[in-house]
């Protein structure tokens, strides 16, 4: 079972790096991750939906790849999500899955602004760790997100190695910026036996 890409993901630091690995897997992606039991999705989803009340309201996959996120998130029951993702080819691939009402190329040098009453939610599944989004986006997804909004994420076992991760999640737990809702740990990637903490908070 080929995980080559898998292996340089963990290893890759820099946004144009992370860029082209993902813009040269993006072909690969849905089956290599999908043969090792690609879990953290479907559990993010539950997650999110466990908090939700009204699935009708609009919400943001941050880094949504190739859309196994989205597809996950749907399948959840929610009715309409936006995606965006810092890599084109990883977005033509969740365009032909066509879940999303729209999809954006992301620009990290932009920062992220979420304007009143737009996303009830945003999720960013796989999306911040090791070979990934730095910590830093945990601030700037949390800092946009508007009053009782929900954000859901994961870390993976590699990035939990890092105490400034989880570090960054207390701090703003201990600013009052946000309060967890959710928090369990679970199966990530079944095949390699790799876990992930998933996370729900909600802006205060």
């Amino acid at each position: 079972m080929a995980d080559t890409f898998l292996d340089k993901a963990y290893d890759t630091v820099g946004t144009e790096a992370t860029r082209a690995l993902y813009a040269d897997w993006a072909k690969s992606y849905d089956k290599e991750i999908s043969e090792n039991g690609y879990a953290t999705p479907g559990r993010c989803a539950d997650a999110l939906k466990s908090v939700t009340r009204d699935f009708t309201k609009p919400i943001l996959d941050f880094g949504c790849g190739t859309g196994l996120s989205g597809l996950a998130l749907s399948l959840a029951g929610f009715k309409t999500i936006d995606g965006v993702d810092l890599t084109q080819e990883m977005l033509d691939r969740a365009k032909e899955k066509q879940l999303y009402r729209s999809l954006k190329l992301s620009e990290p040098d932009k920062g992220l602004t979420i304007n009143s009453g737009e996303y009830v939610a945003v999720a960013a599944i796989g999306v911040i760790g090791a070979g990934a989004a730095p910590i830093d986006v945990f601030d700037m997804i949390i800092n946009a997100l508007p009053s009782e909004a929900h954000f859901v994420f994961s870390f993976n076992d590699h990035t939990l190695k890092d105490p400034s991760f989880e570090a960054n999640v207390n701090a703003a737990i201990a600013a009052n910026k946000a309060k967890i809702l959710v928090e369990n740990y679970g199966d990530h990637l079944r095949g390699l036996n790799m876990k992930s903490k998933v996370y729900v908070l909600e802006k205060t």
